[in-house]
């Protein structure tokens, strides 16, 4: 069951899929259409899920799930896990690599390796306040207060 991503409590749980490239604007149009039908049908156990999502910076897909109305099951994240692999072959991006990092450079967003980050951080072309994007962030409170954060307040504090 859909419901209005601000509706949702901040102890729901997340999963950020990050896209390797922006998308278009109609792009998002299309994947936000597609993403509501799928959370009006996601369900655990033949149980509905309380469920939303949210498009950030239009690279960022966050799927958040209600959990004190229905936890997600096995089946259910695997569902999810289908669907995004679905739109990464219909866009031809990467959402499920998780060995990418996406931080800040002034008002844009950069997406590298992560061997290519650690070397930039070697080198010092990225520094420990350079804005990364934590996406290990399990709740929406966590999502809120510690998703862009300096990197040497993140997992990414390791490569300075």
């Amino acid at each position: 069951m859909y419901i209005p991503f601000e509706n949702l409590p901040e102890e729901s749980r997340i999963w950020i899929y990050q896209s390797n490239r922006k998308f278009s604007d109609v792009e998002i149009a299309e994947i936000e259409s597609d993403l509501k039908n799928f959370i009006e049908d996601w369900a655990a156990h033949g149980t509905s899920l309380e469920a939303s999502f949210i498009i950030k910076y239009n690279r960022f897909i966050i799927i958040a799930v209600n959990q004190e109305v229905q936890q997600a099951t096995g089946c259910s994240i695997d569902k999810s896990v289908e669907f995004i692999q679905s739109l990464e072959q219909k866009y031809k991006v990467d959402l499920l690599d998780k060995m990418n990092v996406t931080y800040k450079q002034g008002e844009f967003l950069t997406h590298k390796s992560l061997l290519d980050f650690k070397r930039m951080a070697k080198e010092k072309a990225v520094s420990p306040n350079t804005i990364v994007f934590n996406n290990l962030v399990n709740t929406i409170e966590e999502w809120r207060e510690s998703w862009e954060v300096p990197a040497e307040d993140s997992w990414h504090s390791r490569f300075f």
